[in-house]
């Protein structure tokens, strides 16, 4: 799978998180990690805005129990990131 394929953050209401500008994640990957809820880990609480020019995407996933999850790459069309049980989580996450 290359970068390009990689699923888009489609969306992301963490406000105070460094990649997000405008409610539009610019970091070049996140990684879901498999804290309660499929936190972001990547965000990070900065008041300096950083990352890519492009939209964000989703470079791994660590939630081998969610339904987009294939050998810990996600599946899914777009993410959504947001509060969830962390600031800021895979709102996506859907169960398997």
């Amino acid at each position: 799978m290359t970068t390009m394929n990689l699923p888009i953050i489609s969306s992301c209401s963490v406000d105070g998180c460094s990649y997000n500008h405008d409610h539009d994640c610019h970091a070049g990957a996140i990684t879901v990690t498999d804290a309660a809820g499929a936190a972001c880990g990547t965000y990070v609480d900065a008041s300096d805005k950083g990352g890519v020019d492009a939209s964000g995407r989703v470079g791994a996933c660590h939630r081998s129990d969610c339904t987009h999850n294939d050998h810990l790459e996600c599946t899914a069309s777009g993410v959504e990131v947001g509060a969830g049980a962390d600031r800021a989580d895979c709102l996506t996450f859907a169960p398997a």
